[in-house]
């Protein structure tokens, strides 16, 4: 490297040309960065001395043949301009030299290729690619901190796993979907968590999948929509995806309305029994909500609801299950009032339902014609689709809350899927109010009735406690989600929370944020969601109460958990702030 008579503007000082000759190395500040430089190959060379993978000072590597090797992860690093050859690692910022008068300057704050939101935008389709967890951190944290707002990278991840999982829609990108459902709720922190969590989930979905390969909509698009839904459910009925997704490809290139899709889909979805135990409409479900915060008008619609067909042609028929044929045939049973239920719909009409306070307990009734009989009664008096979901889903809830823990531990299965199930349907009501859509709350209603062994014992209803001190009731909380077997302290803490007068923003704060530290499983990231979301639409404390008992009960049954996923996230926030983490021993799997 030749040597320049005068310094540039905004370069400095940071070693001696003939002493680093000699010595090949040395390691200086430059405006508060670590800088290593280099003598290699008769090259200066200068790299932020922190490796870009986990901190480890570069300076302590080895150098040959132009190639930098970290020695902690083995990170290996491009020496004249810092790319990596390890994706997980990231390329280390270079510095432009000079030699002027025996002394190496370095420019510390070179103009930078691209702005850190472009930059973390990147590695977020990195990590998305090769499923790398830390980078997903990172670009988490990263992007927050740039100001993006996290509908973007949802937009990213929603987009690579409706592309790179020949399955389709999954429990990735539903979790995904339920935590950007849930943002409000959280600290700042909470929510690059939040993102990071349902990042994680979108690429191991991903991992190792064949892509999809999409079928291509009809030239034809002035088709009707009956028509278009007509021949949807018929080619969904006969598990003919193929067939099943041009249609719904031509519905979207058709123009059709959101809550025109919405009515095809969940139609197919109720003309059987409770498809995949209630997973198929609640992918249903969150698909539509993922397009209500991406916009339907977004490109990649189709795509996106084409994810859906797959699993919506393959599902399990619940009527083909024996639960639902003996001892009472209730698949049967529910085919009756759905033969009727124009006829019922048309008797309420003009008229307006008010709940009777015992609806409850009568779904909750182990007779199954006495279940039935209080839907039939409920549609005849006038009650909406909306209004009998939003009844059903308490009652769902309500059996997470009496979970007996005399049941196998696998047998929260059931009753979430129960209630999950029940809070899409009353969802998609919101958004599509048709006449078919009762049946997903029959079939809603009728898993409750199947669920009645759950409750037996049911467990205690917390008593009310309306003195308690809510600064302790939180950390009762905290300490309940640190052991195991607390769910019944768990939801007692819950309940008298409120009980005493505390802000359900702050219980639902703690709640999310005890979730998002653990490595959490889909039906308790399920769990949570649908619990809050039922929790917001109550203004009757009883009825909070009861379902914020449901959430703290059935997230307490399945913590403590590794917290693996928590390491990683607090490696990658650690890092970002510029703490050493290569010094810090144990510390790095603390929570920050």
């Amino acid at each position: 490297m030749a040597e320049h008579e005068t310094v540039p503007d905004g370069y400095v000082a940071v070693a001696d040309a003939e002493t680093l000759r000699e010595e090949g190395r040395t390691v200086t500040a430059a405006e508060g960065t670590p800088v290593a430089v280099f003598f290699h190959e008769g090259e200066f060379r200068a790299v932020n001395n922190r490796c870009p993978h986990m901190g480890f000072p570069l300076s302590e590597g080895s150098v040959e043949e132009g190639v930098l090797t970290c020695h902690w992860h083995h990170a290996r690093f491009e020496l004249s301009y810092g790319d990596t050859f390890d994706p997980w690692a990231d390329d280390v910022e270079s510095y432009p030299l000079e030699v002027v008068d025996g002394t190496v300057y370095i420019d510390p704050n070179p103009p930078r290729e691209e702005p850190p939101a472009a930059h973390w935008a990147q590695r977020l389709e990195d990590g998305l690619e090769q499923s790398l967890r830390l980078v997903l951190a990172k670009a988490a944290v990263g992007l927050f901190d740039a100001g993006v707002s996290p509908v973007e990278p949802f937009e990213t991840a929603v987009v690579f796993g409706t592309k790179y999982r020949e399955g389709g829609w999954s429990s990735g990108l539903t979790i995904l979907t339920a935590l950007l459902n849930r943002m409000d709720d959280l600290t700042k922190q909470d929510r690059q968590r939040a993102l990071y969590q349902g990042l994680v989930q979108v690429a191991s979905d991903c991992a190792d999948q064949p892509p999809k390969f999409d079928q291509a909509a009809f030239e034809a698009t002035n088709v009707p929509v009956e028509r278009l839904e007509s021949w949807f459910r018929e080619n969904v009925e006969v598990r003919d995806a193929d067939g099943a997704e041009r249609v719904l490809r031509t519905a979207v290139a058709s123009d059709c309305t959101p809550e025109q899709l919405t009515e095809m889909l969940t139609a197919a979805a109720t003309d059987h029994r409770y498809l995949d135990t209630g997973h198929r409409f609640d992918h249903l479900n969150k698909a539509t909500e993922a397009l209500d915060h991406m916009g339907w008008d977004h490109p990649e619609t189709a795509d996106v609801l084409a994810s859906l067909v797959r699993g919506l042609a393959s599902a399990e028929r619940s009527e083909e299950l024996s639960s639902w044929r003996q001892p009472y045939d209730l698949a049967a049973r529910s085919a009756d009032s759905f033969d009727r239920l124009s006829e019922m719909v048309a008797a309420g009409e003009e008229k307006e339902w008010t709940e009777p306070d015992d609806f409850t307990d009568r779904l909750h009734s182990d007779d199954p014609e006495a279940m039935y009989e209080t839907l039939d009664e409920a549609v005849r008096s006038g009650a909406t689709v909306e209004e009998l979901a939003r009844a059903v889903a308490f009652g769902a809830g309500k059996r997470v809350a009496q979970f007996s823990v005399a049941n196998e531990f696998s047998d929260w299965n059931t009753v979430h899927h129960t209630f999950t199930f029940a809070n899409a349907v009353h969802r998609a009501a919101q958004r599509a109010p048709s006449t078919e859509l009762y049946r997903g709350v029959y079939d809603a209603a009728t898993n409750v009735y199947l669920d009645r062994f759950l409750n037996m014992p049911p467990a205690p209803e917390p008593a009310i406690d309306e003195t308690a001190a809510l600064d302790e009731e939180i950390q009762g909380l905290r300490h309940c989600f640190e052991m195991e077997g607390e769910l019944n302290a768990a939801g007692a803490h819950a309940a008298n929370f409120l009980d005493a007068g505390g802000d359900p923003a702050r219980l639902k704060a703690e709640l999310s944020n005890a979730l998002l530290q653990e490595d959490t499983g889909f039906h308790t990231f399920q769990a949570l969601e649908a619990g809050l979301r039922q929790f917001d639409l109550r203004e009757d404390p009883a009825e909070r109460r009861v379902l914020a008992t449901a959430v703290a009960r059935y997230l307490a049954a399945h913590y403590p958990t590794r917290r693996e996923r928590e390491q990683t996230f607090s490696i990658a926030s650690r890092l970002h702030r510029g703490e050493r983490i290569h010094e810090g021993g144990d510390e790095a799997a603390a929570d920050d």
